[in-house]
């Protein structure tokens, strides 16, 4: 006789049986990534006296900075090696030789013990010195060994205090050490000076700089950071943009830098064969204050000036970074030597300084090259973001019909039960 939890135990093992196998493909996946080092990433937070200023959504610069840093701890990749140092941390005294020496590791750059770091950072209290400079070169010595992607992000609300050691000329020599490590900056509502050291710091590296006025802007760009060091090494290539497409660098699958000035245009050019497909992304970063209502446009056009494809993305003010793409896929041809097509990417902006804002140099623009194959007719529907993601729809809806009968047929059975007794 069939018990009401042999049935029910039936439904599970049906369930769990589905679910296990559909859990194989991410686990392989997996799998191709096992082989990759580890990547490292040190947070260095600024812990000098101005960090008491409550002017971060009516509290402190300090609170701000904890509870990014817990948010961010939480989501840390098990894979990422993770580390924190602070600056002008411990010493509070007038004496400048002893304050530039205060940096130290708060946490080491290892496995995330995450209960062990946030404990760490609920201690910290704004002290002393700015010693931006001294804190980078241990960072850069914490991170070494290991082949892995390398990334420091600085938290900093005021200058080096400690100059001459020009923490910008640490930076470059840092990269010219050729150890592939990258510093990225991010500047506690900062002032003008502020904003060129460190947007000066994270260019030496080929880091970013990003201007912060509210903790749900620092939680997001430190974890986007965090996270940018899982994904696979992938070097920017510094490349400079032409006024018109002729004379335009050739461009290859891959991820490039230049800087735009405001009111003017870069272009760019590639080549696409028949049967591949182009697929480009760009972002445009305000290092500076800017006015607010700005937007960013690329648009693809052939070498006689007719637009193919154009996409395009706005702001209000709430965000430094405004990133739109666009995707051409160009038709096969029946002439195997038939040559490829150039085209042409026109990238425009229309951020505008504040007033008393520097406009030069330009502002700093990240554009991703990607030549692949085209998709066939029977897969266009990858380009919506479903792919090959009919499948699992299709054994979701299995898996409940299956359920669905299952739970009937243990319905009736109740009832039949009922009945009889």
């Amino acid at each position: 006789m069939i018990t009401r939890q042999r049935l029910a135990a039936g439904v599970c093992a049906l369930l769990a049986a589905l679910a296990a196998g559909l859990a194989l493909p991410a686990g392989a996946a997996a799998d191709d990534t096992g082989d990759r080092p580890d990547p490292k990433v040190e947070l260095v937070l600024d812990v000098s006296g101005s960090m008491r200023t409550r002017d971060i959504d009516g509290g402190t610069r300090m609170a701000a900075a904890k509870q990014a840093f817990d948010e961010v701890l939480d989501a840390t990749p098990q894979e990422v090696q993770l580390g924190i140092r602070t600056l002008g941390a411990n010493y509070r005294g007038n004496d400048r030789r002893t304050g530039c020496k205060d940096t130290a590791q708060l946490y080491p750059v290892g496995p995330l013990d995450r209960t062990g770091a946030k404990t760490a950072v609920a201690t910290l209290a704004p002290t002393g010195w700015t010693p931006i400079g001294p804190a980078l070169m241990k960072a850069a010595t914490d991170l070494q060994g290991g082949g892995g992607t390398r990334r420091i992000v600085l938290i900093s609300d005021g200058e080096d205090t400690c100059q001459p050691l020009d923490p910008c000329e640490v930076a470059r020599e840092i990269a010219a050490k050729g150890i592939g490590l990258t510093i990225d900056t991010l500047g506690l509502v900062p002032d003008a000076r502020t904003r060129d050291q460190l947007s000066c710091i994270a260019d030496a590296t080929g880091g970013t700089y990003t201007s912060v006025r509210h903790k749900e802007e620092l939680t997001d760009r430190v974890g986007q950071l965090v996270h940018r060091a899982a994904d696979p090494v992938v070097t920017p290539v510094a490349t400079q943009g032409a006024a018109e497409c002729t004379g335009a660098p050739a461009l290859k699958s891959g991820l490039y830098t230049d800087r735009e000035e405001f009111g003017q245009q870069r272009w760019y050019r590639v080549d696409v064969p028949p049967g591949k497909e182009l697929r480009t992304s760009v972002s445009v970063a305000a290092d500076r204050a800017v006015n607010p209502a700005y937007g960013v446009l690329l648009r693809a056009v052939t070498l006689h000036g007719r637009e193919i494809v154009r996409g395009e993305a706005e702001g209000n003010g709430r965000t430094d970074v405004v990133s739109t793409g666009l995707r051409y896929p160009k038709p096969a041809a029946d002439d195997d030597n038939a040559p490829a097509e150039t085209v042409c990417l026109q990238v425009t902006h229309s951020f505008s300084a504040a007033a008393g804002v520097r406009t030069a140099p330009g502002l700093p623009l990240e554009l991703t090259v990607d030549v692949v194959d085209a998709p066939s007719p029977a897969h266009d529907v990858a380009a919506f973001g479903l792919g090959r993601g009919w499948w699992l729809l299709g054994v979701l809806v299995l898996t409940g019909f299956v359920a669905g009968l299952l739970w009937g047929w243990l319905s009736r059975w109740r009832v039949a039960v009922w009945r009889t007794n």
